[in-house]
């Protein structure tokens, strides 16, 4: 597998400079058109603002990428037969030529390959409801448990069973703390109603454990920074846990199952709220791309 990585984003690495991985499934499949390529350029440039440079990762054309330009960004955000790649599809995306958007584990692993430690995004995959009879669980979790970089995420999305995630991380070995909070965020939400043990108040504090995990020659494990979205611009949470019920009915009555629970969900509460729980969902990324900047920052402050 041949990585390409940027030019911009080269020099900032070999250069010690700030960087930040960004994942392309929300530019392919989370936004509609053209509202996509904006968020896409808008995250890129809050990255910028920080003083660190905007790793956006995906496939084209077979070629793993870390770091478009904007040309490749308009690919992804308006390109038909975009396919959305896990860690797991990279060596057949490789081999077959094709194009697609990284995933939170596409992403991760490709952006630990190219040197870059920390990245940004909304929220995690975990351990999916009912799954004593689905045994579903996002290929997130394995691979964070063997990938040594630093995730910004406000929590893992509130249609999964969260407190089953927690203690899947905790088997792992995969560390979490919350960011200014003892709570962990619901994606939406700004609490799952479910604690961390840990918590770190500045992107320094977030940088010294990872210079720690290093020093002490942890297992290769991620670090998870769950930074809530602010209160008042989370999703309602009353209307949260009504739309989200209705929504877990239709699933069952339509007999929606496998890769099409996570989709069919996030598409119901878009549309039963109005566009709320995406204007939240966007309120989350655009606080956990700053934060993931300053935190690029401290980290290379050595």
């Amino acid at each position: 597998m041949v990585l390409v990585i940027s030019e911009e984003v080269r020099a900032a690495i070999d250069a010690r400079r700030p960087v930040v991985a960004l994942e392309s499934t929300i530019i392919a499949h989370g936004l509609p058109r053209p509202r996509n390529l904006q968020v896409a350029l808008e995250l890129e440039d809050v990255v910028r603002q920080e003083g660190a440079v905007p790793a956006t990762i995906a496939v084209l054309d077979g070629c793993p990428r870390v770091g478009l330009d904007k040309e490749q960004l308009e690919r992804v955000a308006n390109e038909d037969g975009i396919r959305k790649l896990g860690h797991r599809d990279l060596p057949l995306a490789v081999a077959a030529g094709v194009s697609g958007a990284t995933t939170v584990s596409a992403t991760a692993q490709l952006a630990a390959l190219a040197g870059v430690r920390v990245f940004a995004t909304g929220g995690l995959g975990g351990v999916h409801r009912e799954w004593t009879v689905t045994q579903d669980e996002s290929a997130d979790l394995g691979l964070l448990a063997r990938t040594r970089i630093t995730v910004v995420c406000a929590g893992v999305k509130s249609i999964l069973d969260v407190p089953a995630t927690l203690q899947r991380l905790e088997t792992l070995g995969v560390a979490v703390a919350g960011y200014r909070t003892d709570r962990f965020p619901g994606f939406y939400l700004s609490d799952s109603g479910h604690p961390v043990d840990w918590t770190l108040q500045s992107p320094e504090q977030v940088a010294d454990v990872m210079r720690a995990q290093d020093t002490l020659d942890a297992a290769e494990s991620a670090l998870i920074v769950a930074n809530p979205v602010p209160q008042e611009q989370q999703l309602d949470p009353g209307l949260h846990a009504r739309v989200l019920a209705d929504a877990l009915r239709a699933l069952e009555e339509q007999g929606i199952t496998g890769q099409a629970v996570t989709p069919f969900l996030l598409d119901y509460l878009v549309r039963h709220t109005d566009g709320a729980s995406l204007n939240a969902n966007l309120a989350a990324v655009r606080g956990n791309v700053r934060l993931a900047a300053r935190i690029a920052a401290a980290w290379t402050r050595r």
